[in-house]
């Protein structure tokens, strides 16, 4: 399928505020950072991680453990996807005990949340899981809630909500992409 950007939601500096808020607002509902994990999901949701990782550690002065998550053999749509990209789980520290904060780029239908949710349970059994999103864009099929987010940004099912992140993509930026009529199947 064909898409193109309907609606940019979220520039450069929209994205840096809501990092920044969403780092405040973790340290503050955890009282600081001493019991923090945080993993992303690959692939943009592992370079929040990272990014948030580094306001904490600016913010607060405490390096929070960061690690990577892939969840394409916990999905329960496994059978349908023909050929998952396979990337490499990184949890680098125990999570037995601790307050680990679950990083994506795009909360949707929470289906990716309780795999990842499955996923980090196999590690051990932390304190808390909490959930962090840049965006969150409705339609759950699932009873997840994020804990932070950066923008709830409605969008109809048929549309998509994409991320860009300058270390991966070039640019920072939310858009809302359409489905091109006539695009390819």
């Amino acid at each position: 399928m064909e898409y193109r950007t309907k609606a940019t939601v979220m520039d450069s500096e929209a994205i840096s505020r809501a990092v920044t808020r969403i780092a405040h607002e973790i340290l503050e509902a955890n009282k600081g950072a001493s019991n923090l994990a945080f993993v992303g999901i690959v692939t943009r949701g592992a370079a929040l991680a990272e990014i948030l990782a580094a306001k904490v550690l600016a913010i607060e002065g405490a390096e929070v453990p960061v690690g990577t998550l892939d969840i394409s053999f916990y999905r329960d749509d496994l059978a349908i996807r023909l050929s998952p990209e396979v990337h490499r789980t990184d949890i680098p520290f125990d999570v037995e005990g601790r307050d680990v904060i679950l990083v994506d780029d795009v909360l949707f239908t929470g289906r990716t949340i309780r795999s990842a949710m499955d996923a980090i349970m196999d590690y051990g059994r932390p304190c808390s899981i909490q959930l962090a999103v840049l965006v969150d864009r409705g339609h759950r099929e699932l009873p997840i809630r994020a804990d932070f987010v950066g923008k709830n940004v409605p969008s109809s099912r048929r549309e998509r909500v994409k991320v860009y992140l300058d270390d991966l993509d070039g640019r920072d930026a939310a858009e809302i992409l359409e489905r091109v009529e006539g695009g390819e199947a």
